[in-house]
């Protein structure tokens, strides 16, 4: 028997999907996450569905190690070296046209303070010719300058490095030969490749901010698997949606920034497809947090940048909105209003329905009060909730907030509710994108209990609740896909656009990328590349990737008249305009290698036994209904609420009115009354 295995760390609870290779059977299990030491957790939980590590045969891991270090300000310390005169690109920054109007807009606090910015000789022009040498005697004496004042990485950005790396790349070799493997020297170049200055100097320090902690967190995981007889490479969740090993992870840690919340992404685009749905809402609500992502078209929503905590990032990155809402949000009183989160109990104490010490009223102990967990079998039996315990948290803010304990339950839950509909609407409605249109894909610990709820907060008439909900975005892993992404920076307006000379780049790009996917492991036959070209009007300072069909496509006839439309159409899709008769300019090549593995073919779930586990009295709407309480395992056919719907992994909230369907592949499909 082979095993394949994917496991996802999160804020309350790591979650861990295997997939038997022979019977396709597949079992997900969790264990609590362990702060102090992650690869505790990580074990605890492969123990409960894998007694030996040596029968697995593919293994991936989606981490949180970088983002979390970014979120608590626990970061490596980064000297910035960058070019003569430059040196306050990163401090300056970008002005935000986006809230110029907003009084309360605070630019994010850079993670590099001035007096770690150090400058040094050497000057390309825009065409990457020199104009300047490199001074390596002064990069030798920002050597000394880590050494002696303990710097933990170097971020090395120099003027132009996107149109010819020379410098940084001389740079880099006098770095490591001055400082050896202890520190972590990252060039802006490596991690990105495009122009504007300032988003690339705020990637590579990014990089060199989270990098060292992923990479001993990564160092020390295939360290103790190795130990326990792994003899597979562990493979890493990327921000993209795509797989790499985990020697390459190391390299360039920045791509594993969002690494455990885009697993659910790419299961919403294994679920879409398992459907027949080519749009879906993905809703990640778990202990801390509440993740939304798009799947357009079949394919997840990818953008060719983003903005993390106010900073910006030039990387492929799966469009996601996340918010401080879950399970373990705590509710409190302000100015003599109920608020929700962000502030979470997490995992230790917890909620104070888990009995390890909480006394603050979260989500969770709202819905233990209104009857909509079972208390028994939370998490599959692991946890018995102290439903005393959440009503006396609930009923302490209820008696500050002079409110009734069940009509401040359903406020908390109604509260947190709106704001996880408006994080939806940011990336939806915000974007001209109708959510109506979409079906919601919820998932997470939390997310098939308010699901429901959410939907028709935004008129949304279908709800999909995987199998394995709480343990969703690990099983998305095992379907994500090897990925590469190249960039080369191509300005050209369209009047002297050289057709042939742009498919040749092209070219050279596809045979870059195909290698770096052998590089990973992929063979030949499992091997294809994407191609596409940024592009924008002549004037303009943003643009849009448009997909080209095949690398020699822009030698061909016509091809300018067919982008340009192709261009119009996705401006039109985008800004609700466009202007087909003004010339257009191209900005930037881009080639994403995929490498597919044979598909996890589960089996259809195994129905037997009484579904009726019992029943409860659950509050809707301020009113109390006898709710049978189901086991989903013995679960089939059509089900009408009210019901309550409960697994290892989840609890799903059926409310009445609605309709819950199994499907053939065991996902609860629930028609949501308006």
């Amino acid at each position: 028997m082979s095993y394949r295995v994917a496991m996802d760390i999160g804020g309350t609870f790591t979650d861990v999907v295997r997939y038997d290779e022979t019977t396709g059977s597949v079992v997900a299990s969790k264990a609590s996450t362990t702060p102090h030491d992650l690869a505790e957790g990580v074990f605890a939980a492969l123990g409960r569905v894998v007694d030996d590590p040596s029968r697995i045969s593919y293994f991936v891991h989606g981490t949180t190690q970088g983002l979390n270090a970014l979120l608590e300000r626990k970061g490596a310390r980064v000297l910035l070296l960058a070019g003569t005169g430059a040196g306050d690109v990163y401090r300056i920054a970008r002005g935000n046209r986006d809230r110029m109007f907003d009084l309360r807009y605070r630019k994010p606090v850079p993670l590099v303070p001035g007096e770690d910015v150090a400058e040094v000789d050497g000057r390309l022009d825009w065409r990457g010719e020199e104009l300047v040498p490199l001074d390596e005697d002064g990069v030798r004496r920002a050597a000394r300058r880590v050494r002696e004042e303990g710097f933990d990485a170097v971020a090395v950005c120099l003027l132009f490095s996107y149109a010819d790396p020379r410098h940084e790349v001389r740079a880099g070799e006098i770095l490591r030969e001055e400082l050896g493997e202890d520190v972590l020297v990252v060039l802006s170049h490596e991690v990105a490749r495009e122009w504007r200055e300032y988003e690339r100097t705020s990637s590579a320090v990014l990089e060199a901010y989270t990098g060292p902690v992923v990479r001993r967190y990564l160092a020390e995981i295939e360290r103790r698997f190795a130990e326990r007889g792994l003899g597979v490479p562990v493979h890493v969740m990327q921000s993209s949606g795509g797989l790499v090993n985990a020697a390459y992870a190391r390299r360039r840690p920045l791509q594993t920034l969002l690494s455990g919340p885009v697993g659910g992404t790419m299961g919403g685009v294994a679920a879409a497809r398992l459907l027949g749905r080519r749009n879906a809402i993905c809703v990640d609500m778990g202990g801390t947090s509440f993740d939304v992502s798009l799947v357009v078209d079949g394919r997840p929503d990818v953008s060719a940048e983003a903005r993390i905590e106010g900073h910006p990032v030039l990387m492929p990155i799966v469009n996601l909105h996340t918010i401080g809402a879950g399970g373990g949000s705590i509710a409190y009183a302000e100015a003599g209003a109920l608020r929700v989160g962000p502030e979470s109990a997490g995992a230790v104490p917890g909620p104070a329905c888990y009995g390890r010490g909480g006394t603050r009223p979260t989500v969770t102990d709202a819905n233990v009060v209104l009857g909509r967990v079972d208390p028994e079998w939370f998490a599959g039996g692991l946890m018995n909730l102290d439903v005393e315990a959440a009503g006396a948290a609930v009923a302490t803010l209820a008696e500050e907030l002079s409110l009734d304990p069940l009509g401040l339950a359903e406020g908390i839950c109604a509260v947190a509710n709106a704001k996880m509909a408006q994080a939806i609407r940011t990336l939806t409605v915000e974007h001209g994108v109708e959510p109506r249109e979409f079906s919601l894909v919820a998932f997470g610990g939390a997310g098939a209990m308010h699901a429901v709820f959410i939907a028709r907060e935004l008129g949304i008439s279908e709800v999909v609740v995987p199998r394995f909900p709480g343990a969703f975005s690990a099983w998305g892993m095992l379907e994500a896909e090897v990925r590469r992404d190249l960039t080369h920076p191509y300005f050209r307006p369209q009047d002297v656009l050289d057709g042939a000379d742009m498919a040749g780049r092209l070219a050279d790009l596809e045979a870059e990328v195909l290698e770096a996917l052998a590089e990973q492991g992929v063979p030949a036959e499992r091997r294809r590349v994407e191609h596409a070209v940024d592009m924008r009007y002549e004037g303009q300072d943003y643009t849009l990737t448009i997909p080209l069909r095949e690398a020699g496509e822009p030698a061909g006839p016509g091809f300018l008249a067919e982008i340009a439309a192709r261009f119009a159409e996705a401006h039109t899709s985008r800004y609700g305009h466009a202007t087909p008769e003004a010339p257009v300019e191209f900005v930037m090549l881009r080639s994403t290698g995929l490498g597919s593995f044979p598909r996890a073919a589960a089996g259809a779930p195994d129905v037997t036994g009484e579904a009726a586990a019992a029943v409860r009295d659950v509050v809707f709407d301020g009113a109390v209904h006898r709710t049978p309480v189901l086991r989903r395992a013995h679960l089939d056919g059509e089900l009408a609420g009210p019901a309550i719907v409960v697994e290892e992994t989840a609890t799903t909230v059926v409310p009445p009115g609605c309709l819950a369907t199994v499907d053939d592949n065991g996902f609860l499909i629930v028609k949501v009354d308006q």
